[in-house]
């Protein structure tokens, strides 16, 4: 068990490692509780063990999971619930960043930007503070450009380096309207000429630049010797590999094995869907859990099949023709009668277990984010930054709400 007494602050220099080492131990003893996922097993591993927090979960309805979601640690279940969320807690305690008031946006600027968005540069740009002033920010995966356009001063540069070309003319259509010197780039970050567009005067910013894109700038940044960088880590199962490869010496050490299953559970936790979202994902998924116990009797064996992603519209076929297109789509056999309201309840029946079940997993939703965001922070300090890790908005805004703030002394 890690040790208690965690201090709830910016992490910063050794703390990296210790918080890291704590993760990691927490991480590594109860896996056998988080990594299988309810929605593939009909009966978790760990149910035996815990028989009473099982039954307690499986007898909540979906709209007890759907309160529960985002805050798993504060739900009064038995035990060991109640111990594993005090743990939890106690471990992802982060402070935000400090912020600081920033020039006044320039007029309209944020007139193409949603608002959630907007709200999330604003808080982002905010925490960046650095010895010195940066002279060129390099907006990583850019988009438009509207972080780049956001952080830019009249006595600065930026580039802006995005893979879709209609992100980059529109970006470049944005800018001159703004008045403003920007270079907009298309360019792969992932390819090998990328590294030639980082120069060492550069401040590389990536504000939700997935998986493989945020880690290539990492690797590419230090190599070329940019004194400063910032990073929002964001999707962590977006990598090109079927297995986590780690960066950090420290991480490299650790017994801890991360598939992209396991890769997506800080993605999991979800505080933007509207309630029309939120019934067709449900609807979605009931229909996935009823058409898995469907399976199962067809093909005599009892284990979980996986079925491809699904376009919207085939919500709207009744129950019955969604199960025999999803079956002829996975090349099962002929389905024989069957209760199909029935069957639709028990799937439904099915989705409120789950979500359910799913809480404990989210007991370590934040501590598998804070270890992988913590792999990142140590690698950079393996490569000579001074790095400052903390939150830069509260959850409601973005749950990937962690900033790394790595400078070259």
């Amino acid at each position: 068990m890690p040790a208690r007494g965690v201090d709830f602050c910016v992490l910063t220099g050794e703390a990296l490692l210790t918080r890291f080492t704590a993760l990691d131990a927490f991480l590594i003893e109860h896996q056998a509780l988080w990594k299988p996922r309810p929605f593939t097993h009909q009966q978790l591993p760990w149910e035996a063990s815990y028989p009473e927090l099982a039954t307690w979960l499986r007898g909540r309805s979906l709209e007890d999971a759907e309160h529960a979601h985002n805050n798993p640690a504060l739900l009064d279940a038995p035990e060991p619930f109640a111990s594993l969320a005090a743990m939890s807690l106690e471990l992802i305690a982060v402070e935000e960043l400090p912020a600081h008031t920033l020039e006044t946006a320039g007029h309209r600027l944020n007139v193409d930007v949603p608002g959630r968005k907007w709200q999330q540069i604003e808080a982002f740009a905010s925490r960046l503070q650095f010895a010195d002033a940066p002279s060129h920010w390099l907006d990583w995966c850019s988009g438009k450009g509207h972080l780049g356009r956001r952080l830019l001063t009249a006595e600065q540069q930026l580039t802006c380096l995005e893979y879709d070309p209609a992100l980059v003319a529109s970006g470049q259509a944005l800018s001159q309207r703004h008045q403003l010197h920007a270079l907009h780039v298309e360019q792969d970050v992932l390819a090998a000429d990328a590294a030639s567009f980082l120069k060492a005067d550069h401040t590389p910013v990536a504000l939700h630049a997935c998986g493989d894109l945020h880690v290539r700038l990492m690797q590419l940044a230090s190599a070329t010797g940019c004194k400063q960088l910032a990073i929002a880590p964001c999707c962590y199962s977006r990598i090109s590999v079927s297995e986590y490869q780690t960066l950090s010496s420290s991480a490299k050490r650790s017994d801890l094995q991360l598939s992209l299953d396991d890769l997506s559970l800080p993605m999991s936790e979800t505080v933007t869907a509207g309630a029309r979202v939120r019934r067709q994902r449900d609807t979605s998924m009931a229909r996935r859990l009823a058409f898995d116990l469907l399976q199962r009797q067809l093909r005599g064996i009892d284990e979980y099949l996986p079925t491809p992603s699904l376009p919207s519209a085939w919500l709207d076929k009744s129950f019955a023709d969604y199960c025999h297109h999803l079956a002829a789509l996975k090349e099962l056999s002929t389905i024989g009668p069957q209760d199909w309201s029935a069957l639709e309840a028990v799937g439904w029946q099915r989705l409120a277990e789950v979500r359910n079940l799913e809480l404990l997993r989210g007991l370590f939703r934040r501590p598998l984010e804070l270890w992988l965001v913590l792999d990142r922070a140590l690698f950079l300090s393996e490569q000579g930054y001074a790095v400052r890790l903390g939150t830069f908005c509260e959850t409601p805004l973005t749950p990937r709400n962690f900033l790394i703030l790595a400078e070259r002394p």
